[in-house]
């Protein structure tokens, strides 16, 4: 099953959380395709020091990147209109939780509730490793 990195992923892995980094090295060592989408990278790219950019890019660089279909898409709005304050926070986790629901991918994610909410299957870590 293919694996969707959240932005949440991107961003701890480039300030060096453990358990971001923990999950990274667990998720490369795997056969699992690992694939980010663009809500993800331009969320991901949209702040930072330049460093921070710079080691995202080289993640993004190293996975596969798919663009939101129409399906995932409409899927999405639709989803996020029916949830209404149950859903997402954000119109790009919508669109994240489209992209997994058309690949059948499972988000990687500090954040599950973001996208359990919306039916999505969900791998979640935490900032810290684990003892």
């Amino acid at each position: 099953m293919p694996k969707l990195l959240d932005t949440t992923l991107l961003i701890d892995h480039s300030i060096d959380l453990p358990g971001a980094v923990a999950m990274l090295e667990r998720l490369f060592a795997e056969a699992d395709d690992l694939i980010v989408c663009d809500a993800v990278v331009a969320e991901a790219l949209s702040s930072g020091t330049p460093e921070e950019r710079r080691t995202i890019a080289s993640l993004i660089n190293a996975v596969e990147y798919v663009a939101t279909d129409p399906e995932a898409a409409k899927w999405a709005g639709e989803a996020r209109r029916l949830r209404g304050a149950t859903g997402p926070r954000s119109l790009g986790d919508a669109l994240i939780a489209g992209v997994a629901w058309s690949l059948g991918a499972t988000v990687v994610t500090r954040n599950p509730d973001d996208f359990v909410r919306m039916g999505v299957p969900v791998l979640a870590y935490e900032a810290e490793a684990p003892a």
